[in-house]
């Protein structure tokens, strides 16, 4: 029988005006995270299940819930089975809010409301999600626009306007079709 090997458990600090704050990692991706930088993230529900409609209400909501709680929302778009997002993580007395606390939160508030509302138990979301910190040459007005193009580009809507689980940050500096 074959045995799977394991990870060594990393310990990854964040340093923030010289205040530290911890979390332990034991996932295969690795969430590197900067300093005031604005994060482009993707989550997957468990075995690709298609979310209903109320199932995209709700998370969408706990993304919008998360907003200036644990971080600066530009975007996000609630996909069939996936979701897609732009943040920028907030900091409180203990430093920068980690990756993983910030997608805990939205995960767990939207899972549990879920499996509520859908009269369910299990598995709404994949534990791993992919992040990606937004460069220097990387223009957050770009990104926000692929994400808003999500819809359109998988045949759900014709303009992003008309795809009800959408949001974005009405200040953002940019023209939506």
């Amino acid at each position: 029988m074959w045995a799977r090997a394991t990870r060594p458990r990393t310990v990854i600090v964040l340093a923030w005006s010289g205040v530290h704050r911890k979390y332990d990692y034991r996932r295969t991706l690795p969430h590197l995270q900067k300093d005031h930088r604005a994060l482009f993230v993707t989550f997957s529900t468990w075995h690709r299940w298609i979310l209903p409609d109320i199932a995209r209400d709700l998370s969408l909501q706990a993304c919008l819930h998360a907003n200036g709680r644990k971080c600066a929302l530009h975007a996000v778009v609630v996909m069939p089975d996936h979701a897609h997002l732009i943040y920028t993580p907030l900091a409180d007395e203990r430093g920068p809010i980690s990756i993983p606390e910030i997608m805990h939160a939205i995960k767990s508030e939207s899972a549990h409301t879920i499996n509520r509302a859908l009269q369910r138990k299990g598995r709404v979301w994949q534990d791993e999600s992919f992040d990606h910190v937004l460069r220097c040459n990387e223009n957050l007005a770009e990104k926000t626009r692929y994400i808003l193009q999500n819809p359109v580009r998988a045949g759900l809507v014709l303009e992003p306007r008309d795809y009800r689980w959408l949001w974005f940050d009405p200040a953002a500096d940019f023209q939506v079709a």
